[in-house]
């Protein structure tokens, strides 16, 4: 036979053996999921009583998530479901002199975007808390400092996006304003535009297919860039053949209705967000799609867990803090990286009684903590993105992220094997569903959490959430059963830790 024939011959055979050998290695990874699909289905072992739980606090968070599409308006509802069951503003208590005792309840706003609920229980602060701890800032348009503009005879109003996102997700969307305007005296204009029927809406326009042909030559992420994502306001002239008319228009509508001029957008927090309700997902109504459900799906878990807990008696004290600016690192006076949540503790402990350097060191140093986030829901669509062994199911119950981070574990906080331990005998005692994750394949990217900032104190800290799908979208979608096994599991922990 022909050494060129044989060799030919030779590496056909190994081109097969590889072929196969991938066939082997898909087929396996079927199984593996498949196994995993049957093992378990949360809503068959669902009584009639789950069932009944289950809706009632799905039908609360997606009221809940159409009303708080803003940090500032989750904070203003966290406080008044706090109140509601006995907690006290934290400043008044400083004020009063009042000293704090084991079953009090108080709450301390930072710059109405962050909010922490305290329930004093009876061992010393320096035992350390535990602490639910989720986010309540989502991707969004925020409006620039001096948005305003007119050109070819339309309004515009300029934004700058927040958060990681997908530009060209946004376009041609109905949005809504949310936000404050400060004018120079103080007093604070509060805006909702878009959210009742008979309000306008906004959008960010995009070009028609008919001209699209060097638009769409493209890569996604250029598609559309950050400038082209303004938002159209306006079409109708204050004055004919009068400069800037249709401008001027808006102007003079923003000052009947709101007593607003141009330059007190300067002191503006304006965001524009999808508009319209959550809803129930699917024939089944199995599911919720909503706007901004990370993370706002595990603030309103760990809320409700908290707030549920309120007549029961602590060992350690516990703590339910929402936070704003995880979705973009957290920085500023409102983020975790600031230190409102070590001076609010440091005034706990003094509240208490018990405060000292030390003693607050040793409080944080104490502590567990779940990181309320949400993770990635296997997507079949886009399989290819996930480690199928390795990810959260839609409808599996509670998820843990034992890391994040990136590629090599790059930025990540990773859990403790025995604090997991703990937590796992902690769900199986309290009939918890719940499953372990990767946000997805080793090498497609990652993601962050406040975590790794809570951790650099030395306390147990790990991620845990429900699994999202299409996060970060403008619409995004989750499982009842997951809201709800995560909200038993948050207070699982509340309960035993």
């Amino acid at each position: 036979m022909d050494d060129n024939k044989l060799i030919a011959q030779i590496a056909e055979l190994r081109a097969k053996m590889r072929e196969w050998k991938k066939l082997q290695i898909e087929r396996k990874n079927r199984k593996m999921a498949e196994d995993k699909d049957k093992k378990f289905s949360v809503w068959s072992e669902y009584t009639d009583e789950d069932k009944s739980a289950l809706e009632e606090l799905a039908a609360g968070y997606i009221d809940f998530i159409s009303r708080c599409k803003t940090e500032r308006e989750s904070v203003v509802e966290a406080v008044k479901r706090a109140e509601a069951v006995g907690y006290k503003n934290l400043d008044d208590v400083i004020k009063s002199g009042e000293k704090l005792h084991a079953g009090d309840k108080v709450y301390c706003v930072c710059m109405k975007k962050t909010v922490a609920l305290f329930q004093i229980g009876t061992e010393p602060l320096e035992n350390g808390l535990k602490i639910l701890g989720a986010h309540i800032d989502t991707c969004r348009l925020d409006l620039k400092q001096n948005p305003l503009y007119e050109d070819g005879g339309l309004a515009y109003m300029d934004t700058h996006y927040y958060g990681g996102i997908k530009k060209y997700q946004w376009v041609t969307l109905p949005l809504a304003m949310h936000g404050v305007v400060v004018k120079k005296d103080g007093r604070v204009v509060e805006i909702v535009i878009g959210e009742n029927d008979s309000d306008p809406v906004f959008c960010v326009t995009d070009l028609l297919i008919h001209l699209s042909q060097e638009q769409l030559k493209k890569t996604a992420d250029k598609v559309i860039t950050g400038e082209k994502l303004d938002i159209l306001v306006g079409n109708y002239p204050l004055k004919e053949n009068d400069k800037e008319s249709v401008k001027k228009g808006v102007l003079k509508l923003l000052k009947d209705t709101y007593d607003l001029d141009e330059e007190d957008f300067i002191s503006a927090e304006l965001a524009l967000v999808p508009a319209g309700k959550a809803r129930d997902l699917g024939f089944d109504r199995s599911m919720v799609l909503g706007y901004g459900q990370d993370d706002r799906v595990c603030s309103y878990t760990s809320l409700v867990a908290m707030l549920e807990a309120a007549n029961q008696t602590f060992g350690k004290t516990a703590c339910c803090l929402l936070v704003d600016k995880e979705e973009i690192g957290s920085y500023g006076a409102t983020g975790m990286k600031s230190r409102f949540f070590e001076n609010t503790l440091a005034e706990l402990l003094n509240a208490c009684g018990q405060y000292s350097e030390l003693a607050l060191r040793r409080a944080l140093k104490n502590s567990f903590m779940l990181s309320s986030d949400v993770s990635s829901a296997f997507d079949a669509l886009y399989a290819d993105a996930y480690e199928k062994k390795n990810v959260a199911y839609l409808g599996k119950g509670m998820v843990f992220n034992k890391f994040t981070g990136s590629r090599g574990k790059s930025g990540s906080s990773d859990a403790n094997a025995e604090y997991v331990g703990k937590l796992r005998a902690i769900l199986d005692k309290h009939n918890v569903h719940y499953q372990f994750s990767e946000l997805g394949k080793v090498d497609l990217g990652g993601g962050g959490t406040i975590a790794y900032m809570m951790a650099e104190y030395g306390m147990e800290v790990i991620d845990s959430g429900v699994a999202v799908l299409s996060m970060h979208a403008p619409w995004e979608a989750t499982s009842k059963v997951d809201i709800y096994e995560t909200k038993k599991g948050y207070a699982a922990f509340l309960t035993e830790i």
